[in-house]
């Protein structure tokens, strides 16, 4: 019974203990728990010398970014021109040399009079190409006509336009599907001259006569001459190209029948029996024979000209550039005496207006400007059109027009080093006798570097 008696009351002991051990429990888990971090360990300052104790305190700010290094937002137009010129200028002059130097220094034989015919025939085999190259003795006298010292100036001042006009070639007939290779059309055509004339009245970097210019949709009028227009000329010498290839299959065909037609092509192919150029081609008229040959000289002298040690002149014209849309009537002197811009770069870049207007009167037209003066040309836009009636007002007298005309017909070339009145007619297209008449030459020995010749237009 005792035993029974004390285990009853350590029950009762217990259970009242346990309400105080619960409440003495919330209270300790309603204690916030703080976690103490050491504190960080500060690098002991250096005494400070008694010279830096008398230099006043200045202000530490972060560096001034350069121009290059501003974020596009802190840009002004002008700036981001600037740039995009300076980046469009580097970009074209590296795969300018970027293709020669990776892709086209495949050997490094230096070429003399005892060169064996096989390196010219490896070169040509190593232009992978639709368009057949190949060689012979009259190949082999047009490419040593092309890399002579004698005649080395003419390329290297194609390679030089070429950094200009090349890309542009090269874009539209990619996006007709025709071979690259056929840039070197121009050169044999035009020496990559937009104002070249010819004898007959073909002109521009492609040489078209006006009913071929216009059969391929060029416009052609007193004020403006698409044959002269870099992109519209090329498009249409595109379009000639691939119309000719559709007829005779053959690429050498097509070439020759550019340059005498296809009806004179025509007969050859009948008269001769044979099916090639090679097989026709005593039957072509004199200066399509040559032509294909020179095509095939001409590709070889721009591909190798490092290996004959031809070095490109500077590129003539801005290597960036950008386009704006005109429509309204416009003179370039507006443009030029407002923006700085001289006069004679927006006749380069925009050889096709005549004289110097850009009649957008019932439909637009493009103006050709170097990308760093695009900014300032939309800036001051309301400004270049205020000033039409003070240059365009001597335009409207049909005899003012007239003599706009004969002022700017034809051309004007300056002598350089190691050229010759007949390698100056050459390119141009005329006679030596014609230069020493319009230049009131007696001597064609006598010319001076610096000389300005006058090429009378056609």
């Amino acid at each position: 019974m005792r035993l029974l008696y004390f285990l009853v009351l350590l029950l009762l002991a217990t259970d009242t203990a346990l309400p105080a051990t619960r409440k003495a429990r919330k209270k300790r888990s309603k204690k916030k728990i703080e976690v103490v971090l050491p504190t960080p360990i500060q690098p002991t300052p250096a005494p400070i010398t008694a010279e830096q104790a008398d230099k006043p305190t200045t202000k530490t700010s972060t560096p001034e970014l350069t121009p290059r290094m501003k974020p596009a937002v802190d840009l002004s137009p002008a700036q981001a021109d600037s740039l995009l010129a300076e980046w469009r200028e580097r970009q074209r002059s590296e795969t300018f040399k970027t293709f020669f130097e990776q892709y086209i220094l495949i050997d490094s034989t230096t070429i003399t009079d005892n060169t064996p015919d096989s390196v010219y025939i490896n070169r040509l085999r190593k232009i992978v190409s639709p368009i057949q190259l190949p060689y012979n003795a009259i190949v082999k006298a047009h490419i040593s006509r092309y890399t002579q010292p004698a005649h080395t100036g003419l390329i290297s001042r194609v390679l030089g336009m070429s950094q200009y006009y090349f890309p542009i070639i090269e874009e539209e007939l990619l996006k007709a599907d025709l071979p690259v290779e056929l840039r070197a059309l121009p050169i044999i055509e035009s020496a990559l001259s937009t104002n070249a004339v010819s004898p007959m009245g073909a002109v521009g970097l492609w040489q078209f006569m006006p009913t071929t210019g216009k059969s391929y949709g060029l416009e052609i009028n007193s004020l403006v001459d698409e044959r002269r227009d870099p992109v519209r000329s090329t498009q249409a010498a595109c379009r000639f190209l691939k119309d000719l290839y559709n007829i005779y299959n053959d690429w050498t065909l097509a070439i020759a029948a550019y340059n005498c037609g296809p009806g004179n092509v025509n007969k050859a192919l009948a008269r001769s029996g044979g099916k090639t150029f090679w097989e026709i081609y005593d039957w072509l008229p004199r200066e399509t024979r040559g032509y294909v040959p020179a095509f095939i000289g001409a590709t070889y002298a721009y591909t190798y000209h490092q290996q004959h040690n031809v070095e490109p002149t500077p590129a003539p014209l801005p290597l960036a550039v950008d386009t704006i849309r005109i429509n309204r009537l416009l003179h370039f002197g507006q443009v030029a005496s407002t923006i700085d811009l001289p006069i004679e770069t927006l006749r380069a870049l925009n050889p096709q207006y005549k004289l110097d207007i850009v009649p957008a009167t019932t439909k637009t037209y493009t103006l050709v400007l170097p990308q760093q003066h695009i900014a300032q040309y939309i800036t001051h836009e309301q400004e270049i059109f205020a000033k039409d009636s003070a240059y365009l007002k001597e335009y409207i007298n049909p005899a003012n027009i007239d003599k706009k005309r004969a002022e700017r017909t034809g051309s004007i070339y300056v002598v350089r080093r190691g050229d010759t009145l007949g390698a100056i007619a050459r390119r141009y297209r005329v006679s030596t006798a014609q230069l020493m008449r319009w230049n009131k030459i007696r001597n064609p020995r006598a010319l001076r570097i610096g000389q300005r010749l006058r090429i009378e237009g056609r």
